[in-house]
């Protein structure tokens, strides 16, 4: 060869292919693979840490993890608009404040960080103007062992507004109605120089619960191995999702679970918990064994025993809040029913808190084939025990950003994109197109539609039926209430009634009622419906009037009158709104909207197609001339 082509040749084994260069092209490939399969990360601003609190530094307990008193805190920033702001945070503390909460049955007082004793008038008056409100539910653990919960929530308070540095205007209430006794707070969104009060949300959702944590382990003392070892037998033979339960869950491959043997005390005392608590799980009927500590588990357990978790909240809320007893078996949610059911008609049992940071309750209902139902009742209409409901699914419908989509995705074959959208209205703008692709990927975490890589969305041919359906299961039921009374109140009462309408017939489960209505109609002989409206009002009013003192003035079409809501009274017409102003007194047909605006002044008037209402304003006096 020549001397510019000189090298030295490497002589490798026979047969040898090159191994390590194939290793390397190889690995190559697959991190080229990795690159283009890499999800696209989340930006690295997300606001989390904006906000009073964020410059919090938590030092790290020199306590395991295990050891510190666990706190569980929920934390909803609740904002209300216009009119309905001073009558949504008014209506939540005397949610608060409801008869049942406290030790002996009776109502929750307010309490702040001087005393007992709460201006609350003070306390709305200055939240009027408030854009917003935090609404915090602190539950220790152990919260049945703490002496006072108001000398810990005040001790808690003041480490918050030592970390955010700003004074805060906050009431408070302990509640011993469940379980595990807990303490509402409510703050005022406005600080001290009348502000947005903006709180980081890392603070919020971590900060404030290591707070907690930090202040119930200085005053109980750290969580001792007997404590600690009792806590965890005590999740062998609950029927709920427990942290044993987590623990199976990251066991279980292919839905069976292999409990391997351990050595060592900590490790075989561990085994034994999941043994014994599978042994509990085959009792319900949610595992098998299949070999020497191999168990097969049912699909779905983990959302079997979180359910009946649920079951048994609603049944301790109201065996301690109404000393109802429901038996755990018989109760079935509203959420389990197919979506092409009847609508359910039957008697209120009772009600209870199902989201009290949201002012939000359940219903329990029992149908008249004696079906007892949860169903989520969203607003407090104050139901009482015997009442008629129908329930029915809320109709679902899409949006208008929907139908937009739909249509651009009919027209280039089932795609959308920003570019598709700009083609299809020009005169969209670039927010506007944003807040289509915002629901789009509200969409694709509920499972509804795919997104590419390039941006651009696939939506499939039923969309808009497919939304519809995803419509109907974010609201609550729809809640028709049909008669305010019992049913035995319906047959012995002077007013017309709900029972009056209907036919045996078209009611069989209820001919026996009927007919002693009928009975009771023909022994008074009064058929006239309108007259036995007139009359019944009448009564109470005449009922009313000897109670108080005060004036009945009823109102004629044309007729005004101002006065302050006081109420309500169930009639068998239904319910009528109760407004006076301390000498005169009406009675008007109520509706839903004047659920909080309870304690406000009115002014209303009847017209022929009905009853008009206004907030009356204070009048304030000028200068005179």
């Amino acid at each position: 060869m020549s001397g510019d082509f000189d090298f030295s040749p490497r002589l490798g084994r026979i047969r040898d292919l090159g191994r390590g260069s194939g290793q390397s092209a190889r690995s190559n490939i697959t991190r080229a693979a990795a690159r283009l399969n890499r999800r696209p990360k989340k930006p690295g601003f997300t606001g989390a840490r904006m906000g009073r609190g964020s410059a919090v530094k938590f030092v790290s307990s020199s306590l395991p993890r295990f050891r510190t008193r666990r706190v569980v805190v929920k934390v909803h920033i609740a904002r209300a608009r216009g009119k309905s702001r001073a009558g949504a945070f008014r209506a939540h503390l005397s949610y608060l404040q409801r008869d049942g909460v406290d030790r002996d049955g009776a109502g929750g007082d307010l309490y702040t960080r001087e005393s007992g004793d709460v201006d609350q008038r003070r306390f709305l008056k200055n939240s009027q103007s408030d854009r917003h409100q935090f609404r915090i539910i602190v539950s220790p653990e152990d919260g049945h062992a703490f002496e006072d919960l108001k000398s810990n929530t005040r001790t808690l308070m003041t480490q918050m507004e030592n970390d955010l540095g700003q004074k805060l205007d906050w009431v408070a209430v302990d509640h011993h109605n469940t379980g595990h006794p807990h303490t509402h707070i409510v703050i005022r969104g406005r600080d001290g120089r009348g502000r947005d009060l903006v709180i980081a949300r890392n603070y919020l959702t971590q900060g404030l619960r290591e707070r907690a944590e930090e202040l119930a382990t200085l005053t109980l003392g750290p969580r001792r191995d007997l404590e600690i070892i009792r806590a965890q037998q005590s999740e062998v033979s609950q029927d709920r999702f427990t942290g044993l339960d987590r623990k199976l869950a990251e066991l279980e491959r292919d839905h069976r679970i292999v409990v391997a043997p351990a050595s060592g005390a900590q490790k075989r005392f561990r085994s034994n918990l999941h043994l014994r608590r599978l042994a509990h799980l085959r009792a319900l009927h949610l595992a098998e064994p299949v070999g020497p500590q191999q168990w097969q588990m049912k699909r779905g357990w983990d959302e079997t025993l979180k359910t009946m978790g649920r079951r048994g909240d609603v049944i301790r809320s109201l065996a301690a809040e109404h000393r109802t007893q429901i038996e755990q078996k018989t109760l079935k949610f509203w959420g389990d029913r197919s979506g092409d059911e009847p609508a359910l008609l039957g008697e209120v049992l009772a009600s209870g808190p199902d989201d009290e940071l949201r002012d939000r309750r359940f219903i329990i209902v029992r149908d008249f084939e004696g079906t007892t139902w949860h169903v989520p009742g969203g607003e407090d209409l104050a139901l009482q025990e015997g009442a008629i409901i129908a329930v029915q699914d809320h109709a679902g419908v899409p949006r208008p950003a929907d139908r937009t989509i739909d249509k651009i995705a009919e027209r280039s074959g089932g795609y959308y994109s920003d570019d598709l959208h700009a083609a299809y209205d020009p005169s969209s703008t670039a927010a506007y197109r944003e807040a289509h692709k915002r629901r789009l990927e509200a969409l694709r975490r509920a499972g509804l539609v795919e997104r590419q890589r390039d941006g651009t969305w696939d939506i499939p041919d039923d969309y808009l039926k497919r939304v519809a359906a995803f419509e109907r299961t974010l609201g609550v039921p729809k809640i028709v209430v049909k008669s305010w009374l019992s049913i035995a109140d319906q047959i012995e009462s002077h007013g017309p009634v709900w029972l009056d309408r209907l036919s045996a017939d078209e009611t069989p489960m209820l001919g026996g009622a009927i007919e002693k209505r009928h009975r009771v109609l023909k022994a008074r002989g009064s058929l006239d419906q309108k007259a036995m409206a007139q009359a019944e009002l009448h009564e109470a009013a005449k009922a009313h009037a000897v109670k108080t003192g005060e004036i009945y003035h009823p109102l004629s079409t044309g007729d005004q009158f101002r006065g302050r809501y006081q109420g309500h009274l169930d009639l068998g017409q239904g319910r009528v709104a109760l407004l006076s102003n301390g000498k005169v007194f009406s009675l008007v047909p109520w509706r839903r909207d004047l659920t909080h605006l309870r304690g406000r002044d009115l002014s209303i008037e009847r017209t022929r197609s009905g009853i008009s209402f206004s907030i009356t304003r204070a009048r304030t006096r000028g200068l005179s001339r």
